[in-house]
């Protein structure tokens, strides 16, 4: 596995700062890091690259508009123009999310609320680029602040769906149990507990004998301009399915299954076979 604790438990434990103590990353964190972003941008199959932006001199420049206090360094994933995989995206940025949260470190994904010009000026990227996440990282501060309280409040930042929401078996009108999801009641459980854009949990799960299908469900006319966020949540619930599937033994792979149909207005995605 790529991570020294188990990814289950990192899953679990995971959870947005966005309040940090106002200290650098420690070296030899922060290479590890710069190591294994750099590993995941050779290996990715879309034109992607992840940096680690260490900015002690440049906090002031790299606009947060208040959501994030105290951070000295951010992620910054860096994406082709002409490249649309938002999906693909955001299973790699959490992998880099969990790698981090692995080292002790604290994170908070960014698809909006960020300056993205001021990034841009900061991580030398080229003309056919654009940023469409960021996150900090550091050692979160005792108490956070009242800001980032509200805000958690606001979205139900700690509240998740009910199974019976986003797990189904043969069709959208019936949910699917733990105990009919049988081994796979973990994987499933881990892609509920996962982060999304203001916590909307698009992913729906269609269980079809040996198949489990992904859709995404939209909320109308939510996002961020030019990157559709909304399958970047889709790229991190397939990135704790695969993840806490090959942690628990269960073997598969992911396939564009034809003739499937989505029901009412979601959105087919992708099936783990």
């Amino acid at each position: 596995m790529e991570y020294q604790q188990s990814v289950i438990n990192l899953i679990k434990i995971r959870k947005s700062c966005r309040t940090y103590d106002g200290k650098a990353v420690e070296k030899i964190a922060r290479q590890k890091m710069i190591d294994y972003a750099a590993q995941i941008s050779e290996k990715a199959k879309i034109k992607v690259r992840f940096t680690l932006v260490n900015n002690n001199h440049l906090e002031g420049k790299l606009g947060t508009y208040g959501n994030i206090s105290g951070a000295k360094s951010f992620i910054v994933g860096i994406l082709n123009k002409q490249e649309k995989d938002a999906v693909e995206f955001g299973y790699l940025f959490e992998k880099i999310i969990l790698f981090t949260t692995d080292l002790g470190l604290q994170t908070c994904w960014l698809g909006g609320g960020f300056n993205r010009r001021d990034f841009k000026q900061n991580t030398k990227i080229l003309e056919n680029e654009f940023i469409p996440i960021v996150s900090p990282v550091g050692i979160k501060k005792g108490n956070p602040r009242l800001l980032e309280s509200v805000m958690r409040t606001a979205v139900g930042a700690d509240k998740r769906k009910p199974w019976s929401e986003l797990f189904f078996q043969g069709n959208a009108a019936v949910p699917l149990s733990k105990s009919d999801a049988g081994p796979y009641e973990i994987p499933l459980e881990m892609v509920r507990l996962g982060p999304s854009a203001s916590n909307k949990q698009p992913w729906r799960i269609i269980k079809d004998n040996n198949a489990f299908h992904f859709f995404l469900y939209r909320t109308r006319g939510y996002g961020v301009p030019n990157y559709d966020v909304q399958k970047n949540d889709i790229g991190i619930a397939k990135c704790h399915f695969e993840l806490s599937a090959i942690e628990s033994g269960l073997t598969g792979k992911w396939q564009q299954t034809a003739n499937i149909n989505a029901p009412g207005d979601w959105e087919y995605i992708t099936s783990w076979i």
